[in-house]
């Protein structure tokens, strides 16, 4: 989200911070190496950007942090994580060898001193070179599939290898892996150990396309990192990409992506884009694969670099890509499959919120009529409304007609903000506005320790009836700022898991400004300002708390800003004045004790809370069996669950069962119900009963 007032920053700007928060474009991360092994060197204009971001990040972050030994430690452990995660490269004696730098890094980046970051990279090409050699030695082996052995995919804290013979054995294992993966999507043996072959080959080859500012920009970026992990530095290649998207003419898939252990993952999707409408791509995905059109060849794109990949998928709006795509939530034992997207430009129009009336039965016989609202986003037409255009789409704006719509027809109200990453501030304050009478309803404070207050001067509710706003891991920035203010006015109800804890915003500076260079430097995305809410309290790192758990399939332990390395913590400052209502908060002991027991005895639900238990298993599964038998019928078993699941609401709903051959569906064509939403739906009728057990259809009140 991380956008302040029009009036309070460039237009650029606020553009840039918008598109920042949908994830319009692919996150700067560790490029590949190699240009000559073991001979890239650092250039004198690199070592006076260096110095130019050090002064940067020392005067201007928010964190206000020194560049000392505390923070070279941070710069070179993450050094170290992106260029070798899985430890998989590296022996022992490498990174012994690295200790020398351990404490000084700091020093030599305010010199301007880039030799140990080439260093540190020069060596790593080699091991690379090695590996590969050996990968293709031992590809040229028949594996066996009927030997119980396992894998342990996640290395990243696993001790660094001590000899070449036991990253062997490491090796043997993942290629075995790796091709038993291959065999249960279709291919043979032969067919896989060739495919890998290629796959290797091309992975040294994209670390020897690398230039010395690939070098610059991988280390540039451990550094920023070592402030926090919203600060980045956009190398010249990656800021003109930024631009081209910046101008709105990203035509592609809706995906946010990135590097993790030299495969492209999806970090989340754009609300309405193709790949987002499909269904079939979730947030921890990897894309193994890429091919144009319906015919077009596959091309294996596994340790190719992220901006090559994002090429590949960009292109005309209309046009057809196809990806090979390993699925997060299947776990390392993920068998990959195919899916079909047409490109487009992502439109406000799919972002838009939309409403549904849910009826609730009650025990003495009386229905309640319950109103959901779906916020996939906090979007605005900025251009729109710059050149006047009366009916211009924003989030605000399409909720007060939904709830015109919505006016004497419902008893209660459920706000779906799950999965909404954020976007515009000043639609988070103006949604609030629509649900509050008016007063405060963020505290920003910048590094200096000033304190702006983001008010709603509107007077009068759009909406004063029973309130609940369901919430999940996905929720973020806009989305907390939305949800904390409401808690903190005790308006309604939070329901759902705790959110992301996005808190922080950010600023792009134009890095040629500052060194008056006539070749294009780049950009730096700066942390400068921090989230507070009215009460106080920061929505950084903690989130927002649900006043209700319900839980998700997204986990905090991996999704979150807790889970980010040098995240900013919590903390909080001064309370605003505010008129907060307390009644809500005494009926949530009572609404607590309800959902408890009807979740206990309520069948639909238990099956969603086994049905995520499941979902948690399979994605935290680290260790593979590597015999093609006990594979096979661990596919088997997620398949047959997946089918009953289905087959089990299908029934309820006089639905022919699937056949055995016919696909699983999924998102909005599966029949299995979003037992969250119903839950909060009855979560709030109970909030109705308990407030006015006599109370007829609430009114939505237009006062302004």
């Amino acid at each position: 989200m991380h956008n302040l007032r029009a009036s309070k920053f460039p237009i650029l700007l606020l553009l840039v911070l918008l598109l920042g928060s949908l994830g319009i474009f692919a996150k700067p991360t560790a490029p590949d190496t190699g240009d000559a092994i073991g001979t890239l060197m650092p250039t004198a204009r690199q070592a006076t950007l260096d110095r130019t971001i050090a002064e940067l990040l020392s005067q201007h972050h928010y964190r206000q942090s020194r560049l000392d030994d505390r923070l070279s430690a941070l710069i070179l452990t993450t050094y170290l994580d992106d260029l070798d995660f899985n430890r998989s490269y590296f022996l022992a004696e490498d990174i012994a060898s690295f200790e020398r730098y351990r404490n000084t890094l700091d020093n030599a980046i305010k010199k301007g001193d880039l030799q140990p970051a080439y260093v540190i990279f020069n060596i790593y090409l080699r091991r690379l070179a090695e590996r590969t050699t050996q990968i293709q030695s031992l590809l040229k082996q028949n594996f066996r599939f009927d030997v119980d052995e396992s894998l342990n995919v996640d290395r990243k804290d696993a001790p660094w290898a001590k000899s070449p013979a036991e990253l062997d054995e490491i090796w043997r294992k993942r290629l075995k892996h790796e091709i038993l993966t291959l065999i249960l999507s279709g291919k043979d043996q032969v067919a896989a150990r060739e495919l890998l072959s290629k796959r290797y080959d091309n992975r040294l080859h994209q670390a020897l396309q690398s230039t010395s500012d690939d070098v610059f920009q991988l280390y540039m970026n451990a550094v920023t990192q070592a402030f926090d992990p919203h600060t980045a530095y956009f190398s010249p290649r990656n800021t003109e990409n930024f631009n081209i998207q910046m101008r709105l003419s990203l035509e592609g898939i809706g995906c946010v992506l990135r590097m993790e252990d030299e495969q492209v993952t999806v970090v989340e999707l754009v609300t309405g884009g193709p790949a987002d409408l499909s269904q079939q791509i979730k947030a921890g995905d990897k894309i193994v694969g890429v091919a144009q059109g319906d015919q077009g060849p596959w091309i294996d794109v596994v340790g190719w670099r992220l901006d090559d990949v994002v090429e590949r998928i960009r292109g005309q709006r209309g046009t057809v890509v196809r990806l090979k795509v390993l699925p997060g939530k299947a776990g390392a034992a993920a068998a990959e499959k195919t899916v079909r997207l047409v490109r487009d430009t992502i439109k406000l129009e799919k972002q838009a919120a939309k409403s549904e009336i849910k009826t609730i039965p009650e025990p003495n016989g009386r229905v309640l009529r319950i109103g959901i609202i779906t916020i996939p986003a906090f979007y605005s037409d900025f251009e729109a409304a710059r050149n006047g255009v009366e009916d211009y789409r924003s989030t605000t704006r399409d909720v007060r007609r939904l709830l015109k719509d919505l006016n004497g027809k419902i008893d209660g109200l459920v706000l779906d903000l799950r999965e909404n990453g954020g976007g515009s501030l000043q639609e988070a304050v103006d949604l609030t506005g629509l649900f509050i009478d008016e007063g405060p309803v963020v505290q920003v404070r910048n590094a200096n320790g000033r304190v702006e207050i983001e008010q709603d001067n509107d007077r009068g509710q759009v909406y004063s009836g029973p309130l609940a706003v369901l919430v999940d891991h996905s929720s973020a920035s806009a989305s907390e700022i939305f949800t904390g203010a409401i808690q903190d006015y005790g308006r309604g109800i939070i329901i759902g898991d705790p959110t992301f804890g996005k808190g922080t915003v950010q600023t792009l500076v134009d890095l040629n400004r500052l060194t008056r260079a006539k070749d294009p430097q780049g950009q730096l995305k700066l942390t400068i300002a921090k989230f507070y809410r009215v009460n106080g309290s920061s929505t950084q790192h903690r989130g927002v708390r649900p006043n209700i758990t319900i839980p998700s399939a997204t986990d905090s332990e991996e999704i979150g800003e807790s889970a980010q390395k040098n995240a900013l913590p919590w903390d909080e400052i001064a309370a605003t004045r505010y008129r907060g209502d307390q009644r809500l908060a005494a009926l949530v002991p009572e609404l607590t004790r309800r959902h408890q027991e009807r979740a206990a005895s309520d069948l639909d639900y238990q099956a969603f809370l086994s049905d995520l238990e499941f979902t948690k298993q399979q994605r935290e599964k680290t260790t593979v069996s590597l015999q093609e038998a006990q594979r096979r019928a661990e596919h088997e078993r997620i398949e047959t669950w997946q089918r009953d699941r289905e087959n089990r609401y299908r029934a309820l709903r006089n639905l022919p069962p699937l056949k055995a051959d016919e696909s699983i569906p999924e998102g909005k064509d599966s029949a299995v119900p979003d037992e969250a939403l119903e839950e909060s739906a009855r979560i709030l009728g109970d909030l109705i009963i308990l407030s006015n057990p006599q109370n007829a259809t609430s009114a939505v009140v237009m006062d302004h």
